[in-house]
């Protein structure tokens, strides 16, 4: 089974990241109110980075690692996903 690391960004411009085996179904359960409870009424999210990891530790350890970014290297980490080049955590 994959995993996957991504990173929302909420309506109200703030990021929120997050691990899953099923992303489609992770982002589903956001947008009705039954996912993190930070996203709770943070809604609608738009996808804009994700990473598949091979085992849950693998995902968790790069969760951890994103989460310790300031906002600024995350958002140069999204800006580079979406330049479709590969990053690593500083």
């Amino acid at each position: 089974m994959r995993w996957t690391v991504y990173i929302l960004e909420c309506a109200d411009g703030s990021l929120y990241t997050g691990i899953t085996t099923n992303l489609f179904l992770r982002i589903k359960a956001h947008e009705t109110g039954k996912g993190a409870r930070y996203t709770h009424g943070r809604g609608p999210f738009r996808l804009v980075y994700q990473a598949l990891h091979e085992n849950r530790a693998e995902a968790s350890k790069r969760e951890m690692a994103i989460k310790s970014l300031s906002r600024i290297k995350k958002l140069e980490l999204i800006a580079t996903f979406q330049q479709g080049k590969n990053h690593i955590i500083d």
